[in-house]
């Protein structure tokens, strides 16, 4: 899709996306949106759409490192309930507590041990989030592997986007079955009718962003809480230009 015809077709979602803040702002709801998928399908750009327009300190995102020494001695899904939403928000996890499903599992980073009591917890953990009123949305954003290779060589050549690529994703390209055997393990074990997956093909970004956000729009509750006409107070006295007196000068421009 061409980049013309992407922002086109977004601009009207925006809007709805302002409205759908609204209606979390007014109605005290939360929603969790979790966004999996391989290396390179898209994850970032998509977050970037749906929260360029959007108040921060409402609209946050929970992008985790990996685990510290002490994380690693809680309890797995500890660390990320403390980024989970508040009256009136919104969190989108940029990879989740389903890296153990992913990467945790295909890089040897958990014991099976702890990779079957994931499996098996998940569905519980999930099902407490929806029974206590958060808005639950998992994406997975497919890609080719012929489509992901060329963004690796993207990425590789590109120092611009070269920070992208950690020494775990150029490994992980040695692992590209094992991760969709990993990915299809974890569909089987927490697909479920109150928590279900959504997979999205992004070897289009363009048109799996729409497609994604139309899905988000179209599952959410009546949002529609259009913002109301705003007056500007008349000002008082005369336009004045800022002028600043004393040592602080500010910043001349060479543009």
């Amino acid at each position: 899709m061409k980049k013309k015809d992407y922002e086109r077709l977004l601009e009207p979602m925006l809007l709805e996306l302002n409205n759908l803040a609204r209606w979390l702002a007014a109605t005290g709801s939360r929603i969790v949106v979790v966004l999996e998928g391989r290396d390179t399908a898209g994850k970032g750009g998509t977050i970037a759409a749906i929260t360029g327009k959007l108040n921060p300190r409402q609209v946050r995102v929970a992008a985790l490192p990996k685990p510290d020494e002490r994380e690693r001695t809680q309890w797995y899904f500890q660390r990320y309930i403390a980024h989970l939403p508040a009256a009136g928000e919104l969190v989108l996890f940029d990879r989740s507590w389903y890296n153990r499903a992913g990467v945790e599992k295909v890089m040897g980073f958990c014991s099976d041990a702890e990779y079957d009591m994931f499996l098996r917890e998940t569905p519980y953990f999930e099902r407490s989030l929806v029974q206590h009123g958060i808005l639950l949305f998992k994406y997975w954003l497919a890609v080719d592997q012929q489509e992901q290779e060329k963004r690796f060589a993207e990425r590789a050549s590109d120092p611009l986007k070269r920070w992208k690529l950690s020494p775990i994703d150029l490994m992980a390209r040695e692992q590209y079955r094992a991760y969709g055997e990993a990915r299809d393990a974890m569909f089987k074990a927490t697909h479920h009718k109150h928590t279900p997956w959504v997979v999205v093909d992004f070897n289009d970004q363009h048109r799996g962003r729409l497609t994604l956000i139309r899905h988000l729009l179209d599952h959410v509750p009546d949002y529609r809480l259009a913002a109301e006409p705003m007056e500007l107070p008349a000002l008082q006295g005369k336009p004045a230009r800022e002028r600043f007196r004393g040592p602080v000068k500010p910043l001349k421009s060479d543009f």
